[in-house]
């Protein structure tokens, strides 16, 4: 690939991914509209669904990069409408943990599955080693942003 191609897809692949994830935002609040949530609430609801168990507010917080101050407000919203329980860690029980309500959940999920149908059939004519890729990609991109928020809270802010 010729240095100028590559630098004409650098650039295509730039303007995409501000549109992808402008778009990706405005949906995220679309969402949280029809359901009467806050958008930041939507997406720790699909963080919580994603782990393997119980998360810490703590947890909570530096999976979505609140302070856990804001994350225990979430917290708080979350389980005043019925999406989450808190709970003491067995572990340590100066812990809490918290877990999302499954009947609760699946209001949120009816309407994922219902829009998910056609995420679906965006993806149906890429090969299996294109969704490889894909994953991939989408893998490290999360890593990277995790990164760099990490990265710009430890600067100061600008003027």
């Amino acid at each position: 690939m010729t240095d100028s191609r590559r630098a004409r897809l650098y650039e295509e692949l730039s303007k995409e991914s501000r549109r992808y994830l402008a778009a990706y935002v405005l949906f995220n609040q679309a969402i949280a509209d029809h359901l009467g949530l806050h958008p930041t609430d939507v997406q720790c609801l699909s963080l919580l669904t994603a782990e393997p168990g119980p998360l810490t507010v703590k947890q909570i917080a530096d999976m979505t990069g609140l302070t856990t101050g804001s994350a225990t407000r979430l917290v708080d919203r979350l389980e005043r409408g019925g999406y989450v329980l808190r709970a003491p860690d067995p572990q340590d029980r100066r812990r809490v943990l918290v877990s999302p309500v499954p009947e609760r959940i699946a209001r949120v999920t009816a309407v994922w599955d219902d829009l998910g149908q056609t995420w679906q059939a965006l993806l149906d004519d890429h090969t299996e080693d294109e969704l490889e890729v894909i994953t991939r990609h989408m893998r490290r991109a999360h890593d990277l942003s995790h990164a760099q928020m990490q990265r710009l809270r430890s600067r100061p802010k600008p003027d």
